[in-house]
């Protein structure tokens, strides 16, 4: 991971698109002020790469961030990495068509730099999730061809869900997108994801806030001259994963994406990846969620 040094560094995914090596994530940030003022500072502070989802009900303001942080600094579109993703109650052709043509005109955007299958396995497709996933994959890999999504992926999939993609694909999934913090590792889903080619995107990589009161990562930070969420988006950066942070407080936002000054020895690495029991919520079960 030296090579990744700043947050306009990137990694390459396996169609050769780039894509920004830390991402500032919007879940559970309400669309509107909130989400709008957290965007902008992000883009402020460095960060090319936004992540959204049609569920986080937030794509309205992220655009509007993207638009008015163009305008105000000079950037372009094609410095940004935008991502969204598929709705639960969205799967299926027809239905994941229209949801990607909806996201785009949320975001204002011609383009999104990646889009998801957010869920696997929604309560809503539980007796044909494969159908589903497989026809929504259909629309998706339709509309990577049209140039309106310059890469496609997966959240939240595990490894039966991975097959049933890649047994219909002729576009191979580049991402799949999982919780990854210390003290939550999900070894199977991670080393099948990548033997399968996809980059690893870490979400709720500080386990939203549960793992930095930690001993173990309070004193890792102070041997490196770091906070402790920095250690905790340094740990997923140096475990090859593309983290996805993400705060509405400005002094945060910024903190967030300072990590590029120090990394982890594998003695560090070692211990995080042996924490237990802290106090942050599992990864679901994709095949038990109920929304």
């Amino acid at each position: 991971m030296d090579r990744i040094l700043s947050l306009s560094d990137a990694f390459v995914l396996n169609n050769g698109v780039r894509i920004p090596a830390v991402g500032f994530g919007t879940w559970q940030s309400p669309n509107g002020e909130v989400t709008y003022n957290a965007v902008i500072e992000a883009l402020r502070s460095g960060y090319r790469h936004i992540d959204t989802a049609t569920a986080y009900g937030n794509e309205e303001s992220v655009g509007d961030a993207i638009l008015d942080f163009m305008k105000e600094s000079g950037v372009k579109r094609e410095e940004l990495f935008i991502t969204t993703k598929l709705h639960n109650k969205d799967h299926g052709y027809e239905n994941a068509k229209s949801a990607i043509e909806n996201s785009l005109s949320l975001l204002k955007l011609d383009y999104v730099d990646l889009y998801l299958i957010h869920w696997p396995n929604p309560i809503k497709y539980r007796e044909n999730w494969k159908e589903a996933d497989q026809e929504s994959w259909k629309a998706m890999e339709e509309a990577y061809r049209e140039g309106k999504l310059r890469a496609i992926g997966l959240s939240n999939f595990w490894p039966h869900h991975v097959d049933a993609i890649l047994e219909m694909c002729t576009i191979r999934p580049m991402v799949n997108q999982i919780k990854f913090c210390p003290g939550i590792n999900q070894k199977i889903v991670a080393d099948y994801s990548r033997e399968k080619g996809m980059l690893l995107e870490a979400y709720s990589p500080l386990g939203t806030g549960g793992v930095l009161n930690n001993d173990v990562i309070i004193s890792i930070a102070k041997k490196h001259g770091a906070t402790p969420a920095q250690v905790a988006i340094r740990y997923s950066l140096d475990s090859g994963y593309l983290p996805l942070p993400k705060s509405v407080t400005p002094s945060r936002i910024k903190e967030n994406g300072e990590v590029f000054g120090f990394s982890l020895g594998s003695d560090d690495i070692e211990a995080i990846a042996a924490l237990e029991n802290l106090d942050i919520t599992p990864a679901r079960n994709p095949d038990e969620i109920t929304f």
